[in-house]
């Protein structure tokens, strides 16, 4: 399908249903190194956890190549076979009760061919709709990056070394294998670089299992959590080079402003993986 064909897909919606499950949520705090038994039901669920529900559901035999969903149900037909998380921006307007039932709706808005120094990408963004007890809870846009097959030999992303602010707090975590495999099971997610390291070498080119962009994404929030008064408002997320399973990557934190944290996350050279900025109760 041409890139004039695929704006045809804008607007198109998918609706999806789950719970807020205690036993769920409590699988994933245990990822997070918390606590599990300090979840209770009905009590509000941590902000950006969001994340563990609404696991892709497609059958076995509509799984595709890398293991997400063939393209063409409700994502569109895009003619580039790699698939990455660009970024997303969510916004916290109202709590979930942990043990709720919540209703997602989900449309495409916007299709967006580029083209750069790694060669062609279309960006396809999502709006998310969270639904509980009556409203809308969380709203999330979600960019997804579709990029040409892997060449052998071919340049990197160019290095971005940032200068972080002397005061920033910083953290370092080395993701392994096991944490991977956790996530996946949390999130259902069956994207293959993030557990299958031949193809993620072979196939997409990377050097080692990829980091999930959920996983640094929590962690980013989490941390800000911890620096922010009240709960999280709004946290927006750019990614920029990918984090790989076992080499040691850098959290830091910076608070610029009442309410406000900048986030960034640096892989083991010091390159920018990802920029944050979360939002909370000034």
């Amino acid at each position: 399908m041409d890139e004039v064909a695929l704006q045809g897909w804008i607007g198109r919606e998918e609706v999806a249903e789950d719970e807020a499950s205690l036993v769920l949520l409590r699988r994933l705090a245990a990822l997070l190194d918390q606590d599990p038994a300090g979840l209770r039901r009905g009590a509000p669920m941590p902000e950006g956890w969001h994340v563990a529900l609404f696991g892709p559901l497609a059958r076995q035999s509509g799984l595709g190549q890398d293991g997400h969903a063939a393209l063409g149900e409700f994502l569109p037909p895009v003619p580039l076979p790699r698939r990455m998380f660009a970024g997303r921006r969510t916004w916290f307007n109202a709590p979930i009760a942990i043990g709720a039932e919540v209703r997602r709706v989900s449309r495409i808005a916007a299709i967006t061919p580029k083209a750069g120094r790694s060669g062609r990408m279309i960006f396809v963004t999502l709006r998310h709709g969270i639904e509980s007890d009556g409203r809308e809870c969380v709203v999330e846009e979600q960019d997804l990056v579709y990029r040409e097959a892997a060449v052998p030999g071919a340049a990197g992303l160019e290095a971005s070394l940032p200068e972080l602010p002397a005061e920033a707090v910083r953290e370092r975590f080395t993701p392994d294998t096991t944490l991977m495999f956790r996530y996946s099971a949390v999130t259902n997610n069956g994207h293959r670089i993030h557990y299958d390291a031949d193809y993620a070498r072979g196939t997409e080119g990377y050097p080692a299992l990829v980091v999930n962009g959920g996983i640094t994404t929590t962690k980013l929030s989490e941390l800000a959590k911890r620096h922010l008064p009240g709960p999280l408002r709004q946290v927006t997320t750019r990614a920029g080079r990918p984090l790989f399973v076992g080499r040691e990557a850098t959290l830091a934190c910076h608070l610029e402003a009442p309410g406000r944290a900048r986030l960034w996350a640096l892989d083991d050279a010091g390159r920018l993986a990802f920029e944050c900025v979360a939002e909370g109760a000034a």
